[in-house]
């Protein structure tokens, strides 16, 4: 098979770099590029300013040998005139991505002369039409990474939030320009990755033809003290040792955290605790009642005791382009009650439960069945997902099976 170069351009740290650290470890890596990249001897790793904090993830060693372009000094800039300015939501974010494009074209107009063949280009969805549109004035192939289901999980988000208004948040449609340029990136693209079948299926909802898309689920290495962990569970739950229910994620309206409170309290009687972890994205949260328990926000490194903790994880999204919390939780034998408009990591009463839709029906009912069923619990977690399904070495097979990338 012809070495085929693959040049990434990556706005974040999104999944914690699984496509180039996969494309790097079989020598296919060409460069990356992306928005912030600090090394472990930088001196912005002793800052403590909050603007600065998520600066930190901007590194993977498995990347350390790559060829990575980024332009940190001039996102700070970026970050702190858009702040002065009082820039926000969408103006802000489309700011960003259009800042980023600006600065990955430029990058490419330097570094790709010294390519020996046409590379592959891969950029993400919303960052992606002047780096597609570069790429196709070159001859390359462009392949789209698509992040979430598109408008279709917008429209979604809309109805949920006209269902709950007392659910106050800052929450807002995109411009309609934004799908525009989606649309162009999508027409752009040799190929669209998404990440699971039910992307696939709102992409071609929203009219992009299904034979252009392929779907690759998200890559994930456990961490080493998860591998020997092995969950028990009580003969019966109690007041005493009550079944813990954990939702790990942003608390908004399209995760279905409506839907759970509305449980909670259908379930005011029963011995569970439900663990709420995350960053709250919705007002009118009143801790209603005692069995709820806001945790809020907390650094990447303490979620394992969260998942090490909980008896089920909870995870009702009304739309996920995949949910890489679900692999987290089945890395530490966590089983999962799921909604079926995420990643197909739950197989039904396997490793853990499908909700047959979001509701706080179907939630309490599911839940009041893991509470009367320790021990088919106990059963999930021995089933749960191997991980080698989900292997960066899996990750690129899939990628080098992608039409039109070896010619």
């Amino acid at each position: 098979m012809p070495f085929s170069p693959w040049i990434c351009c990556q706005l974040g740290a999104r999944e914690h770099y699984a496509i180039p650290r996969a494309l790097h470890k079989a020598g296919q890596l060409a460069h990356l590029i992306t928005d912030a990249w600090v090394l472990p001897q930088s001196p912005l790793n002793l800052l403590p300013t909050p603007l600065l904090a998520n600066l930190r993830d901007r590194f993977h060693p498995d990347l350390t040998q790559a060829s990575v372009h980024a332009f940190t000094a001039s996102l700070i800039r970026f970050e702190l005139a858009k702040r002065i300015q009082k820039t926000l939501g969408w103006e802000r974010l489309i700011a960003r991505n259009c800042w980023f494009q600006q600065q990955a074209v430029q990058t490419l107009e330097t570094v790709t002369p010294q390519l020996n063949s046409h590379p592959t280009l891969f950029a993400y969805s919303y960052a992606a039409l002047e780096l597609l549109r570069y790429a196709k004035t070159k001859g390359w192939h462009t392949i789209l990474g698509q992040i979430d289901p598109g408008p279709v999980e917008e429209k979604l988000v809309q109805e949920e939030h006209s269902k709950y208004p007392t659910y106050q948040s800052n929450w807002q449609p995109a411009p309609p320009h934004y799908w525009d340029n989606w649309r162009e990136e999508c027409s752009l693209a040799d190929r669209i990755v998404v990440n699971s079948l039910w992307s696939s299926q709102a992409l071609q909802q929203a009219g992009i033809p299904g034979n252009k898309i392929d779907i690759i689920p998200l890559a994930y290495e456990p961490p080493e003290v998860a591998w020997d962990f092995v969950r028990t569970y009580p003969l019966a739950f109690s007041a005493e040792r009550p079944l813990r229910v954990l939702f790990l994620g942003q608390v908004i309206l399209r995760k279905g955290i409506a839907a759970i409170l509305e449980a909670a309290q259908l379930l005011h009687n029963q011995p569970i605790e439900f663990w709420l972890v995350g960053s709250p994205g919705i007002a009118g949260q009143a801790k209603m009642h005692r069995q709820i328990q806001w945790i809020g926000a907390v650094p990447r490194s303490q979620t394992a005791k969260y998942y090490h903790l909980a008896d089920i994880f909870l995870f009702p999204t009304l739309s996920d382009g995949f949910g890489l919390t679900q692999l987290e939780a089945q890395a530490w034998k966590l089983p999962i009650i799921a909604s079926r408009f995420c990643g197909e990591v739950v197989k039904d009463r396997v490793n853990g439960l499908i909700l047959p839709e979001v509701t706080r029906e179907a939630i309490a009912q599911t839940l009041e069945f893991c509470l009367n069923n320790p021990q088919q619990l106990q059963a999930f977690a021995r089933k749960t997902t191997t991980m080698s399904k989900f292997s960066l070495s899996r990750l690129h097979h899939h990628l080098q099976s992608l039409p039109y990338v070896h010619i």
